[in-house]
This record gives structure tokens, C-alpha cells and sequence, in this order.
């Protein structure tokens, strides 16, 4: 009977850590998801207790207008899961191979602007050497 007892004890104790609804585990309180469910709240309190939902359900609340853009888009299309509508497999892989170029394209361009902002922070850096150096040389004391 004791067996029992504990038994019952670990999973009322398993079921109070996990939260409400078995969600606690995988919630997501970041500070940027706290701050967005605050900001929800105040705004119109159904959009901070759908915040609330977001964040318990583990999700992060930045992926949030992915997600809902591709349930729009899947709603529009009657519910079809693919992108458009298409059930051709071939011409889902050429689009997914499309979509993966224009993803490297764009990780690109943004690499090529980091290192170009490094770039110009250099070069000012060196533009001020020589400017300090000048200043200087035309003082010595």
C-alpha cells in the first residue's frame, strides 16, 4: 500500500511541476516573450492571453509572424498544406530547392554588409590614426 501511496505522490508531484495543462515544461519565458505578453495585455488583454498560450506552449514569440503567416496562407488555399496547392512532387523540390538559393543569396548579403560595416569602422579607425598623428607631429609638447 505504500508502494501505491508514493506512486500516486511522485505523479501529483510530476503533474504540480509541470504546470498548468502539462505545459509548464516546455514554456518559453524569455525576456522578449515576457515583454511581448506584458505589451499584449495592456494592449487588448485577448492578444496577451493568446501571448500567454504562445509562451506556455514553448514557442518564441519572434517566430510568431512566420507561423501565423503560414496558417493564413494555408487557410486561403483551403487548407492545403503545400505552398500553392501543388501535390507535384517535382516541382515541390524545385521550389524548395528555389527557396533554399534565395535563402543563401540573402545570408550573403547579409554577411557582405557585416563585413562591409567592419570595413568602414576600420577604415575611420585608420582615418582618425592619421588624423591624431598629423595633430601630433604639428605639437610636440
Amino acid at each position: 500500500m505504500t508502494s501505491s501511496t508514493s506512486t500516486m505522490n511522485d505523479n501529483s508531484n510530476h503533474s504540480a511541476r509541470q504546470g498548468c495543462c502539462g505545459l509548464g515544461s516546455k514554456a518559453n519565458w524569455s525576456g522578449i516573450n515576457i515583454a511581448a505578453m506584458v505589451v499584449g495585455f495592456v494592449l487588448f488583454w485577448p492578444l496577451g492571453l493568446f501571448m500567454l498560450y504562445w509562451i506556455l506552449t514553448g514557442r518564441n514569440v519572434l517566430d510568431m509572424r512566420a507561423e501565423l503567416s503560414d496558417k493564413w496562407q494555408q487557410w486561403k488555399n483551403g487548407g492545403s498544406s503545400k505552398a500553392g496547392g501543388i501535390d507535384n512532387e517535382v516541382f515541390n523540390e524545385y521550389q524548395q530547392t528555389q527557396y533554399d538559393r534565395i535563402r543563401e543569396i540573402k545570408e550573403e548579403i547579409k554577411s557582405r554588409a557585416r563585413r562591409f560595416a567592419e570595413f568602414r569602422s576600420n577604415a575611420k579607425r585608420r582615418a582618425d590614426e592619421e588624423e591624431f598623428r598629423r595633430f601630433m607631429d604639428d605639437n610636440p609638447s
